[in-house]
């Protein structure tokens, strides 16, 4: 179910100037960066782009999910890593993305890692957010 507004803890607000090659800042000012489009899509690649400052985000988001849930289940999920992959690409409508989630969990079996990964997509808000758009693996 989506939350409401009077739900809402906090707000992030960006604005881009002129799209995918132009520039993208945060109102606080804590991120302000040049975004071009990479040198595979036929752009300069000089800058970011947003299949990067998804990435990001996702795999920041994914990360917290997962000590969340390891929180929940009494595991150990110190020093692990969270890599979101964002492919950008054709499809019927134009472009659409694909994300592929791969989490390295350091003194865990392969079994509960992947049940740990499996949970957090469950609750994690950016797969909540993205669930049924597109196509989302876990590794």
């Amino acid at each position: 179910m989506p939350i409401q507004q009077s739900d809402v803890l906090y707000t992030a607000v960006a604005t881009a100037e002129n799209g995918r090659d132009g520039r993208v800042a945060t109102d606080d000012g804590k991120l302000d960066v040049v975004v071009n489009p990479p040198k595979e899509m036929g752009g300069s690649g000089a800058g970011t782009n947003p299949e990067q400052l998804f990435a990001a985000g996702y795999s920041a988001c994914f990360q917290g999910a997962l000590a969340v849930v390891a929180r929940q289940e009494g595991a150990d999920v110190s020093g692990s890593t969270v890599t979101a992959k964002v492919g950008i690409g054709r499809n019927d409508d134009g472009f659409g993305i694909i994300v592929a989630i791969s989490a390295e969990i350091p003194g865990v079996s392969a079994e509960a890692a992947r049940d740990l990964v499996e949970k957090a997509h469950q609750v994690c808000p950016y797969s909540k957010a993205t669930r049924g758009n597109i196509s989302v693996t876990l590794a």
